[in-house]
Order: C-alpha cells, then structure tokens, then sequence
C-alpha cells in the first residue's frame, strides 16, 4: 500500500532498498548522494535546454567504480578476517555492456586495482585488449575457433596477463597446435568445470550437469593427460565455474565453492603446480525490488565475501593445498546500478475524465442523477460507502446500455462521474489504507504514456518479467494517489508495465499540458543497452554522462544524441540516400501540392528526417 508517511517519502518508492545510498530523496526530488548532491530534475532539464527530445540515458562512473572498489574492499577485509593468504582479483564481463561510455571511464577508474575484462567473442577480446592495462588480467570465455585463440597468443606476446578458459577439449587442442605454431610466451589456459551444483531463478542454465558450458570429470582427466603429453602443465592456472546470474539465494554459491574447491585441490596433486586461482564467474545479485517481502537476494555482500574466503581458506586447510587466488566476474553488481533512464510523460489517458466534459440532460436516468449527488456530496464519512456505490452503478448503467435503455451520452455521463468518484474517493482516504482499497486501485489503473520504447530500453523486462525500480523524479513531498500502468510509445500491446498491487506502483495526478512530469527507471546498466531491440525502429536513447569535479560539481559530458531516423533506415542497410529521392520525386510529381509549396514541404520533412523517431512532448500551456 502507499505509505502513510510523508515525513519519509522514500519508502514509498523503497529508494532505502534498492539505491544502496547512490541516490536518496531530499527536498521533494531524487538527488545522487555524491558531490554537491545534485537533483535528477536538474539535469534533466539542463540537457533538455539544448533541444534534445525523447528519454535520457544517463551515465554516473563514479557509482560503477565505487562498486568495484566495494567488492574488492570486503574481500580484503574478509581476507584479513580469516587470515586468508591468496589473492583477490576481477574482471568486468564486457556481455553484460560493451558500451564505451561506460567502459573507457571505468577501466580508467580503476587502474590501480587488479581489475581487467573479461570476453566472450573476437570483437570484445578486441577491446579488452584495447582497454585492459598490460598487467591487468583479461579471461576469455565462451566457445573459441582457431582465430580467436590465435588473437589471445597475440595479446600474451604484446605483454598481457591473458588467461584462454577452455569450455571443451577441442579447444585445448587447438591451443595446443597454436602453441606449436606461435612459441611463448603460451597464454595462462583456464579451465571451465561443470558443477553438479546448479543455480536457481531464471538465469540458473549455466550451472548444473545439463548447463550449456564446462568440462565433466572425465574430460577433466583428459584435459591433464593432454597437457602433461605437450609439457604445457605449468600454463593451467585457473578454474572457473559460473552458476548463473542474479545469484538471490547464497546456498547454491557454498556448494558451488565446495565442489570447485575439492577440484582445484584434486587438479594440483595431479600436477597442476601453476593452478593458482579459482574464478567463481559471476552472479553477485542486484537489489531489484522496491518492496522489502520481495527482497532479490536473501545475503548482503558482506556474507557473500565471508562464505567465499572461509569455504576456500577451509578447504586449501583440509587439503594441504595453497589458498587460490580468487577471481569474480560481478558484471550485473558494477554495472546495474550507473545508469538511470529518464522519460517524460506524454500524456494521462484519465485525464479526459474531468467535470468540464459533463453533458448532463435536463433530466437524467435515476442511476445517473445518483452518481451525479454521490460526487457532489462525498466527504470523508461517507467516501468508502459512496465509491462501492459508484462501481455498483456503473455495472448497472453499462447493462442498461447494452440493453439500449441509456444512450450514449448517460453512458458517457456514467464512464466520467465514476472516474471522478473514485478519484476523489482515494484522495479522501489517502491515509486509510484498507483491503477495499487495495481492490479499487488493482481495478482501476491510470494510464500514463511515457516517451520510451521499452523494447529498447527494458528488454529483460518484455523478456524475462524482470523488474526495475521507477519512480518519479520530484513531487516526492506528495502523496502519489494514482495506480499506475505505464505505457510505452511503441505500437505493441507488450510495451506496457502493468499495475500489479504486489509490486505496485502509484503516481501522481499531472496535468501535461501545464507541467512536465519525469519518471526515472534504475538500474538499467547491466544487460539492458545490448540487449535493446529497435522495435519500431526506435534506438538508443540520447545519453550523457554526469562527472564531478575537485569541488564536487557536477558536469555533464560526452553527450550522444540518438541517431536520426535515416541513420537509424540506414543501419538496416536501407539506402537513406534512395529514400531520399524517392519521397522528393513524389512530392514533385504530386497533383495535390502546389508548386509553390513543394519546396518548403520538402524542407519541413528534411527537418523531421534529420531528428531521432521519439516523441516530442507536448507544448506547454504559458
């Protein structure tokens, strides 16, 4: 339900769950909690001065680098604690954004770390080549051919700390002969194993015996046969497993560390001197939810680097093995949280829904004329009484209409007193909540459409059902009385985030005409820019990244308006330039176009041609 509490309106949007402290609510706005603490409304409506239209996509480096300095500060720390003696080491997995935007600036933030990249194709092992600092470690994942392996001996001979991980045994062949053919330096080899552990949720395939990657037992046995034939035992440095992504419960990762634990002891009394490291991938879970009872995950990363160090520093004990190096690939954990997509909204579809459109007869139905003395004469007392009779009638009415007793202006009538009851009724019982209540704005959703596609923007949530936190950018000194169903621009009944009353989410009522209205989607910067589709054709969002100086400012940089409508025809190997011409010649032979018209017609849709495809908002009323 909304929260009760005004003094507090960050619960009602859970920004106190899901922010991690990176934004917070003051003054009635959301504000990024580092700096001069400047508003999200505020830099909004600064890029907008530059004429740019449709959703931002706004980039905050420091809140990614704060991550991955978050995530090697507690494994010290949990080093320290256990007195653990290996290594900690990461790598970003450049599948989860490849975006320069977002990775130049964080490869620059943390170049003092033992941080590197991760790949899993030719053309993102290219740029952690690119972008990884020699030292640094880069992995490669992911299925390989000869020319992939080929690039990683290039990348060991220009000084790279390079480990090929070898999802089959054709893969270490192939190693093998291109160790033949090139010389050393040999990249570090790696090795995936498949767990029996397995993940849970939705992204839990990668773990498990039937997950898509990783060496059994027995190939395990083969791979060391295969090394030890070549002399190639002192290059095998590293295991690694992955048991899935947005890991929400801690207990598969402490059989997984157990399991993968027992292997890497196993595999050193086999020979594997150099084995020094254990990567254990991904999966570190994001705080998605806005509602405490539907929490992502059940640990904090404080138990999450805890349960890892002991479980391998217990394990090398028992053993008599030395402690490994620990590796993570925490791509959704660095990356979720740097991003925000802001969006205006274009219109409320309840807004037509106002007294002004009242046609009220001389004499109207019975059931009319209540509705009617129900609005006029609602109040506190009677305002839950008078809402359950307004529905009633509203049935009734809707029936006689079917019946052809009502014509369309009582139904019409009917349809606009009843959305004004009912709007008037919750704004009276705003602090008493109740389970009619809840039932009334479960049954009656707002509409609001808002400028992005989210096809684009939110495909895991059109995919997956995942959700992101949303919330208004100001106005948070109000109380939001409406239950929203967000609509999106796109001419596809899925592009839509429908008011679900376990998950809900309220609004504020906004005329467009007069104000301007901004919802903030978060946690939008993992998965969500490389996986966006361009449904009607709508592209990436303008984006801009805010920095901050010595002194804490704030700056906006690096702005890339979205591509205009003929880039975009382009893009999909359309000749732009063919359009072009095809649509000139058809206004100059057109009969309906007077001469003296044709060329400014021309100019007036090389104007919207040259602009991105989403929606202008609406001109505002002065």
């Amino acid at each position: 339900m909304i929260s009760n509490s005004l003094t507090d309106p960050s619960k009602i949007y859970g920004i106190h769950i899901w922010s991690e402290e990176n934004f917070i609510v003051e003054d009635g706005v959301v504000k990024i909690n580092h700096g001069c603490k400047p508003s999200l409304i505020e830099i909004t409506k600064k890029i907008r001065e530059n004429g740019l239209k449709g959703p931002l996509f706004l980039r905050f480096p420091h809140i990614a680098a704060k991550n991955v300095r978050t995530l090697f500060s507690h494994f010290e720390r949990a080093k320290r604690e256990f007195g653990y003696t290996g290594k900690f080491k990461a790598v970003f997995p450049l599948k989860v954004n490849q975006f320069p935007g977002f990775i130049i600036p964080l490869m620059e933030a943390t170049n003092d770390l033992d941080y590197g990249l991760e790949a899993g194709s030719k053309g993102e092992l290219v740029l952690a080549m690119a972008y990884t600092n020699l030292g640094k470690p880069i992995t490669v994942n992911g299925f390989k051919d000869r020319e992939m392996i080929s690039i990683g001996f290039l990348a060991a001979k220009m000084g790279h700390n390079i480990t090929l991980t070898i999802e089959g045994i054709n893969e270490l062949e192939l190693i093998i002969k291109e160790a033949i053919r090139f010389g050393a330096p040999i990249p570090k080899i790696g090795l995936r194993i498949r767990l029996h552990t397995g993940g849970i949720g939705i992204w839990a395939k990668s773990g498990g015996y039937s997950s898509k990657f990783g060496l059994t037992s027995t190939e395990l046995l083969e791979a060391m046969d295969l090394l030890k034939k070549h002399k190639l035992t002192d290059r095998l440095s590293m295991i690694h497993f992955h048991i899935g992504s947005q890991m929400n419960h801690i207990s598969p990762l402490k059989k997984a560390i157990r399991e993968a634990g027992n292997i890497y002891a196993e595999l050193r009394k086999l020979g594997a001197e150099n084995l020094r490291a254990i990567n254990i991938g991904g999966g570190l879970a994001v705080e998605y939810s806005q509602q405490e009872e539907l929490s992502s995950r059940n640990y904090t990363i404080e138990e999450f680097t805890n349960d890892v160090v002991f479980l391998l520093k217990e394990i090398s004990d028992a053993k008599g093995v030395r402690e490994p190096t620990i590796f993570t690939e925490s791509g959704r954990f660095v990356a979720a949280g740097h991003a925000v997509l802001v969006a205006p909204v274009l219109e409320l579809f309840s807004q037509e829904y106002s007294e002004k459109i009242l046609h009220l007869k001389k004499k109207n139905p019975p059931l009319v004329q209540e509705l009617y003395d129900l609005y006029r004469s609602i109040s506190v007392k009677n305002a839950r009484e008078y809402l359950h009779d307004a529905l009633d009638h509203m049935e009734s009415l809707l029936t006689l209409f079917d019946l052809g007793y009502i014509d369309l202006t009582d139904r019409a009538n009917t349809e606009t007193l009843v959305h004004l009851i009912i709007k008037k009724a919750l704004e009276l019982l705003r602090h008493k909540p109740s389970k009619e209540i809840r039932d009334v704005l479960n049954r009656v959703q707002e509409h609001y459409l808002v400028n992005f596609s989210l096809f684009q923007s939110l495909p895991d949530y059109w995919g997956l059902g995942q959700t992101f936190p949303v919330m208004p950018l100001d106005r948070l000194n109000e109380q939001p009385t409406r239950s929203a169903s967000l609509w999106d621009i796109t001419c596809d009944s899925d592009g839509e985030i429908a008011f679900n009353i376990d998950k809900p989410l309220y609004l504020h009522d906004v005329d467009v005409e007069k104000e301007e209205y901004f919802l903030g989607f978060f946690k939008v910067g993992a998965y969500q820019e490389v996986l966006g589709m361009r449904h009607n054709l709508f592209t990436h969002p303008t984006e801009a990244t805010v920095n901050f100086d010595e002194k804490g400012n704030f700056l906006i940089e690096n702005i890339v308006e979205a591509q205009n409508i003929l880039d975009v025809l382009d893009d999909f190997d359309y000749d732009s330039k063919e359009i072009e011409r095809l649509i000139r010649q058809q206004i100059e032979e057109s009969a309906t176009i007077k001469d003296d018209e044709k060329k400014e017609i021309l100019g007036e849709l090389y104007i919207y041609l040259s602009e991105n495809g989403y929606l202008r908002t609406i001109n505002l009323k002065k």
